[in-house]
């Protein structure tokens, strides 16, 4: 039998390692600016379709060599999965070891991608948002708009959540939950344009879609606020999207790929992406009247910052199943 192990930690164990939102942040943050300092190694992810439509299953390699991290997601998107009971994202995580290429550990990541991504939000929201914001706008009050509440209550002093979704008794639910668990005011709007119009801050986190539903239009964006496009441009009407003064990306390789199979045709041009927003590169929020957006879509080198520090503090605590290679 090989002397070598991995660690294998299912979703509840990832969660329970007790890995913070603020830690999250700070680490992917750290991220961005190895990025924008040139030091990440990332691809484009390359994906398959089963089923065609929106369903996508995603590789997603990166290493950092400052945080000696190295590894691969392969994560699935299938909307038709809510009508099945099954949750949209699933998949697994592989963390090597990034002096001998080693696995170190197998990880779900389903939590890790909920988490990281509205990490990554915040970061481009502390330096494309008004620093007071306190009202936040949630269209698709799933996975994502949880973490987005919890990752964005970090950094700003938010008082009020504007909360809609297509499914009512979605929007109620989120309401009760994030209401308690972050002592917020949480209003349950029927209309879409309640939850942009007269908010500092905008996450729409619905389904990705190739052929966006263009629910919010021009006007409806206030002077000032940001929004950040977790399914891309799907709820975004492209003469909506063209009054932001600044409008940003994690990625800009990874967007030109996705345009290239049929995503994001009619968006604005791309002012900066977050690693030239880390290091100062490129200025971000300039005055108090900006519109800013930023489409993030999802990167490898996010989940990478995370894995190390949930198999750091998984191995502190003895939790997860040793498995031989």
């Amino acid at each position: 039998m090989s002397e070598h192990q991995l660690l294998y930690l299912s979703q509840a164990e990832v969660e329970a390692v007790g890995l913070t939102m603020a830690e999250i942040i700070e680490a992917v943050e750290t991220a961005f600016v190895e990025k924008g300092n040139g030091r990440v190694e990332m691809p484009p992810k390359p994906g398959i379709h089963p089923g065609g439509g929106d369903n996508f299953i995603h590789a997603m390699p990166a290493y950092i060599g400052a945080m000696k991290s190295a590894g691969v997601k392969w994560v699935s998107g299938f909307p038709g999965n809510q009508e099945r009971g099954l949750p949209y994202i699933t998949g697994l995580l592989i963390l090597n070891d990034a002096e001998t290429g080693l696995p170190l550990a197998v990880m779900d990541c389903v939590w890790i991608t909920a988490m990281r991504t509205a990490a990554a939000t915040a970061v481009a929201a502390r330096y494309l948002a008004r620093p007071e914001s306190s009202t936040l706008g949630i269209l698709g009050c799933g996975v994502q708009g949880r973490s987005h509440v919890a990752a964005l209550h970090e950094l700003f002093p938010l008082q009020r959540i504007m909360a809609y979704d297509t499914h009512p008794e979605a929007a109620a639910q989120f309401a009760a939950e994030m209401g308690d668990q972050f002592d917020l005011d949480v209003v349950v709007v029927d209309d879409p344009r309640r939850a942009v119009s007269g908010c500092d801050l905008v996450v729409t986190a619905g389904p990705i879609l190739k052929q966006p539903h263009q629910t919010i239009r021009a006007g409806w964006l206030d002077e000032g606020a940001f929004a950040s496009l977790v399914d891309f441009d799907s709820y975004w009407h492209p003469a909506a999207m063209a009054e932001a003064v600044k409008f940003c990306t994690d990625d800009v390789p990874q967007l030109r790929h996705y345009q290239d199979v049929g995503y994001f045709q009619r968006i604005p041009g791309i002012y900066a992406d977050l690693g030239e927003l880390a290091t100062g590169q490129k200025p971000g929020r300039e005055n108090n009247v900006e519109r800013t957006m930023t489409a993030n879509l999802g990167l490898a080198m996010d989940d990478m910052a995370v894995a190390p520090l949930i198999y750091k503090k998984a191995i502190e605590q003895g939790m997860g199943t040793w498995l031989p290679l």
